[in-house]
């Protein structure tokens, strides 16, 4: 039970589901169009990854401080978090969307040899763009600054 009251934890951790939950209704927003499926995948405004590692960064500046060495780890390790989901896994998904298309359009690279069925293709949506980011960064430093409000006030 102690784990629940680890504040920087459960910080991070709702910051995780809400940033999946509000994916959804920015898509319909921003695009008309409804997909749940949203909620659970990686891609899309906000960045969870981000909003997670900033929350978790944000909560223990606010317990223990920000001249402590766990707030100086929190930090470095949302900056590779951030810059890793706008860097090395956007460019995957942006190749992935590629090599689907190649394969799309060459029918042997479109179908299994043996099944003749269609290759499942890769996922596209893998990384970030720097606003989504920034956005999943400033909704989990707000979500631990409000729950921290709401619980200890």
């Amino acid at each position: 039970m102690a784990l629940f009251h680890n504040f920087p934890l459960m910080a991070a951790l709702l910051s995780i589901v809400l940033a999946q939950i509000v994916k959804v209704p920015i898509k319909l927003i921003a695009t008309r169009s409804w997909d749940v499926g949203l909620g659970f995948s990686t891609g899309g405004m906000p960045s969870s990854h981000s909003a997670a590692v900033v929350s978790l960064a944000t909560a223990i500046g606010i317990v223990e401080g920000v001249d402590s060495s766990a707030f100086a780890i929190a930090v470095i390790v949302s900056a590779i978090t951030m810059y890793d989901a706008m860097g090395i896994r956007r460019h995957a998904g942006m190749h992935a969307s590629l090599i689907n298309r190649i394969a799309r359009t060459i029918p042997l690279l479109h179908h299994d040899a043996e099944s003749k069925k269609p290759r499942e293709e890769l996922k596209e949506l893998l990384g970030h763009r720097p606003i989504e980011v920034l956005a999943g960064a400033v909704f989990g430093a707000a979500v631990s600054v409000v729950y921290y409000w709401i619980v200890y006030g």
